[in-house]
Parts: structure tokens; sequence; C-alpha cells
């Protein structure tokens, strides 16, 4: 298996307008609930809106956070959290696994890569969207790791949300889908009501990328139409 190795170095992405990638069936990893609302959400719910089937994996609960805006435990309300969000965004099939939030790295990355590898098989994924792994933290790192060694021994191609300066990205316009994509992820993050201290933060990072979105290949597609 060949390992990927991710770089992120400053400087700006080549701007030209690539089109959002075609898939028959998307699998969003992520390392916890909350972002495939907050990170995700605006790309989601334009697959699911072109008639792509969006299936999410979340390999913890979340239970970790150091934000609780309810009085439940955040074992128990954020994967039902989750499950609001995913209705909102047109996420068709979500699974939540129980790996120890915080400490993903410690359950070794083969473990989890059998994980999303089920996970490809069951949903018969052809695209696999993460976010990008210098992005986060180390259990984001980890699931970059994961869904990178699965896409690769499932001969399927990996895509990592990312920022406006990472090397070898491209912008994405939302086009006439923006403003609703963008109300969209807004209610799936409110959904979040256990991380509502976040909101506010969140709804200024999204005015500032209004129809903007910024992806690059973690593991890039066969063939020169990558």
């Amino acid at each position: 298996m060949r390992t990927t190795a991710f770089r992120y170095e400053t400087g700006r992405p080549d701007l030209e307008e690539h089109p959002l990638p075609r898939a028959d069936r998307v699998l969003a990893v992520t390392a916890r609930p909350g972002p495939e609302s907050a990170d995700l959400g605006a790309l989601l719910y334009i697959f699911g809106r072109s008639g792509t089937p969006v299936a999410l994996l979340s390999l913890t609960r979340g239970e970790a956070s150091p934000l609780n805006s309810t009085v439940e435990p955040l074992q128990s309300v954020r994967p039902w959290e989750l499950q609001v969000a995913a209705s909102l965004l047109g996420i068709a099939s979500v699974s939540v696994a129980d790996y120890p939030d915080g400490r993903l790295s410690s359950c070794g990355v083969r473990v989890l890569t059998e994980r999303v590898g089920r996970a490809i098989t069951a949903q018969s994924a052809d695209l696999i969207l993460v976010t990008d792994p210098a992005e986060g933290g180390l259990d984001d790192a980890a699931v970059a790791m994961a869904a990178c060694a699965a896409a690769e021994e499932a001969g399927v191609p990996a895509l990592a949300r990312t920022l406006s300066a990472a090397r070898g990205g491209w912008h994405l316009d939302l086009g006439a889908s923006a403003a609703q994509a963008r109300a969209v992820q807004r209610s799936a993050a409110a959904a979040h009501a256990s991380q509502s201290d976040a909101m506010a933060d969140l709804t200024f990072r999204l005015r500032l990328l209004g129809r903007s979105e910024w992806l690059r290949w973690l593991v890039p597609p066969p063939g020169p139409g990558r």
C-alpha cells in the first residue's frame, strides 16, 4: 500500500475555476459530529441537490468537546444532533462509530482504515470527502490518513475541503446555489445545539467565504481528467 504524505505550504493556490468533481456516491468521513455541517455542509448539500447520494461516517461521538450548552452528556446528545443536521443537509445515511474522541491516533491507522473501508464498500462510494488534515488537530489528521489509505485500497479518490492558502488547491464557486447552500449549512450547524457557543464564529467565517470553497486532492482520481 502506498503511503500518502500530507503537505501544507503557505502561498496562494491556482485560482482557476474547476467544477465540483462528479461522483455517483459520496462518503464523507469526519472525526466527530459537527464538521459535516461547519466545514463540509455546503459541499454535501450541493452534492445531494445534484442527485448524488451522500453518506456520512463519524468516527467518534464527539464526547471530548470542551463545549456543552445542554445538560445532557455529549456522548449521548451529539450523535442525535448529527442526525438532525444530516437530515437538513440531505445526507441519506449516517453512521457513528465509537472510537475515543480526542484520541483517534491511539487507535492505529490500520484499525481506522478498515472501518472506513467497510463504509466505502457498504455505500458503494466512488468519492471520499474529508476536511484537510492541515486544518485540524491530531484526530482530523488520523481521519484523513485512514480515509486516504482506505480510498487507495478501494481505488477511489479522496478529496479535502481546504484553506485558500493550500498548495495544490483549487477554487470552487458555489454559483447560483451559494446563498441557499450557506443558509442550509448554517441551519445544520445550529442543529448542534450543544456547541452553540461556537456558532457566532462559524457564522462570521461563512459570511467571509460567501460563494467560495477551496478543495484539493489527497488521493487524486486516475487519468488526465483529474
